[in-house]
């Protein structure tokens, strides 16, 4: 059963699994849920959380709500009013961009910190400007024709193209959980809180102390490269590169995620 919690005026829904010592907070991806990390379920006290404007009904966020700034706050918040000191933060793709402005934010947060598929920006501001145009163009195009006919476009990107080897009950969960948001919201996350609005936060790495593993998909040469990168930068980090998976690791191969979350505990 989902929990409740508001947050400067936002109704915050949540899932807690587990007891007791380590802490866990889950940030799911772009057009995702707390539901998709159902399958990892690491020793401890785990909360997975839906994100601001992700989940069903959930009322329209207005665009200046929906920068990575005020999320990092809001994920402040929410620690203290479940009284967690220290977190082991884990964010995938969108997750993963605002777990590392959270880290950055409030380090002593944080117990240990996994980036799954993600990136700390763009650091060209030419490149980043153009980032920026084409999620405004996805946007527009999501508030015209709806999440139905862009979902479907997005499947087929290559960066998802290992999901074909999915179930046909995973594939289904996976598009119905893309479908079931508020159109307006994700139109809006992707104009405040897309890869183009995030702030370039690469020559920050070096200076982030805490335990860092980044998992990537062995199919996914993209986030493969930029993982390796962040890697060299972060003075106390791991790569792992999961086989048999591509951008969506936690999905495509949990029992293997699971186990890279319990041996950094040992």
């Amino acid at each position: 059963m989902l929990k409740k919690i508001i947050i400067n005026n936002y109704l915050y829904e949540y899932e807690v699994r587990g007891q007791g010592q380590p802490f866990w907070l889950f940030l799911h991806g772009f057009m995702g849920s707390h539901a998709d990390f159902a399958n990892i379920k690491p020793q401890g006290t785990c909360i997975y959380l839906n994100l601001l404007g992700f989940g069903q009904k959930q009322p329209i966020i207005a665009k200046t709500r929906m920068t990575i700034q005020s999320q990092v706050q809001d994920l402040a918040q929410i620690l203290t009013e479940l009284a967690i000191d220290k977190v082991n933060l884990v964010g995938y793709s969108m997750g993963g961009r605002l777990a590392i402005a959270f880290t950055l934010t409030y380090p002593t947060m944080i117990e240990q910190l996994f980036l799954e598929s993600t990136t700390a920006g763009i650091g060209s501001a030419i490149k980043r400007q153009a980032r920026q145009i084409s999620d405004q163009q996805k946007a527009q195009q999501i508030r015209k024709l709806g999440l139905e006919n862009f979902v479907t476009n997005w499947e087929q990107l290559p960066l998802f193209a290992t999901q074909t080897m999915l179930t046909t009950e995973q594939r289904i969960f996976m598009h119905q959980q893309r479908i079931s948001h508020n159109k307006l919201n994700v139109a809006n996350s992707l104009e405040m809180m897309g890869t183009g609005q995030q702030p370039n936060y690469w020559p920050k790495l070096a200076n982030l102390q805490v335990k860092t593993v980044i998992i990537v998909g062995a199919f996914d040469q993209k986030f493969t490269t930029i993982g390796k990168q962040m890697a060299e930068l972060l003075p106390n980090s791991q790569l792992v590169v999961m086989q048999g998976a591509g951008h969506n690791v936690h999905f495509e191969q949990p029992n293997a995620y699971s186990e890279v979350l319990a041996r950094s505990e040992n």
